[in-house]
């Protein structure tokens, strides 16, 4: 009798403290959203991370919707400097998102105009001036024609910084950090590389690489004291990235693969989607597929392979095996197939590479 009226009382203590909290749900929510944003404006991520180059995805994927991978986009830490290679549509989301702060980035580095690698571009910029404040506008590097690039964000976003202006006042939008400085370099030919920073624990160098009919299109190699990364950009299977990566630490390689492309290509065209057929048929000839990222990997001598702007996009388990077909075969080393938020550390005096995902 005992214990059956114990269990009673437990449970009418139960419904009543689930009451009173479905009762104020509101206001712990409330709470709970307060501490959060709290702990997250008092953070310093950067100073959080070992000392050391760290490269982040803010966008692991392609132009194909896919939830897993936004629009292509790489962070680079390297000690307290943070920098971003491309600016996918979903970059300036996926960088909160991932604890980093808008108003540090102190560049940004474009391998192409591809839509998919620059519509982002525009959010970074003004997110870039708002959250600092900064006084100078966003510097972005970026082949012969970034500077139309650049200017034609500026003239789509002129009204809307106008109103920032206007609401926030001058001392927190300071006029003349709006925006962005083109940066331009060139590379007149496949073995020529530009170097970009060059300082005692930093180098950022560019180099040319093969996603003809798109020209110019580059790749980049980034240095910071002992440990060493290098991003492909969209290329073809390329000599010039082999080059490069020589014995890094890290290779961020795009992959597409065709054992999936060409499936849907063929799906496409029994449906009469014919625009879509070709387009399916032609993009496999300026990418590189994961077996020729291992290739290149093996025959560099880098010590791990990233896979990013994933094509096509893997929303079923399984399909991450059938995408990386006989990479494992090709290259020994570690390879893992890029998702946003993933997030490799290498520490500076060590040969340690540590993969986490920020988001």
């Amino acid at each position: 009798m005992i214990g059956r009226k114990f269990f009673t009382g437990v449970l009418a203590v139960a419904v009543l403290a689930g009451g009173a909290a479905y009762h104020w749900r509101g206001a712990l929510s409330v709470a709970l959203v307060e501490r959060v944003m709290a702990k997250r404006f008092a953070d310093k991520p950067l100073q959080a991370l070992p000392d050391g180059l760290h490269a982040g995805l803010c966008g692991a994927g392609s132009p194909f919707p896919d939830p897993k991978r936004g629009s292509p986009c790489t962070l680079v830490i390297a000690g307290q400097r943070l920098f971003v290679f491309d600016t996918g549509s979903t970059a300036s989301i996926n960088i909160n998102r991932m604890g980093f702060d808008m108003g540090s980035i102190e560049a940004v580095f474009l391998t192409h105009f591809h839509s998919d690698h620059i519509g982002g571009l525009g959010e970074v910029m003004l997110n870039r001036w708002g959250t600092g404040p900064n006084s100078s506008p966003l510097p972005v590097y970026g082949p012969i024609g970034v500077k139309a690039v650049v200017e034609g964000f500026m003239q789509a976003y002129y009204q809307d910084h106008l109103y920032r202006i206007a609401h926030h006042g001058t001392e927190v939008m300071i006029p003349s950090g709006f925006g962005g400085t083109p940066m331009t370099f060139g590379t007149s030919g496949p073995e020529q590389r530009v170097v970009l920073i060059d300082e005692p624990d930093l180098s950022i160098e560019a180099f040319a690489v093969d996603h003809s009919p798109v020209e110019p299109a580059v790749g980049y190699k980034v240095r910071y004291k002992d440990r060493t990364l290098v991003i492909s950009g969209d290329t073809r299977q390329s000599p010039a990235v082999e080059r490069e990566a020589k014995g890094v630490d890290l290779l961020i390689h795009e992959a597409l693969a065709t054992s999936l492309i060409d499936p849907i290509g063929k799906i496409a065209a029994e449906a009469g989607r014919a625009n879509l057929a070709k387009i399916f048929h032609d993009i496999p000839d300026y990418h590189t597929t994961p077996e020729q990222a291992a290739e290149t990997a093996r025959a560099a001598g880098v010590d791990y392979l990233l896979l990013t702007h994933v094509v096509p996009p893997l929303p079923l388990p399984g399909l991450e095996q059938v995408f990386l077909g006989d990479s494992a075969q090709i290259y020994a080393g570690p390879i893992h197939v890029g998702l946003d938020g993933d997030f490799v550390s290498l520490p500076a005096g060590t040969d340690a590479i540590t993969l986490s995902n920020r988001l």
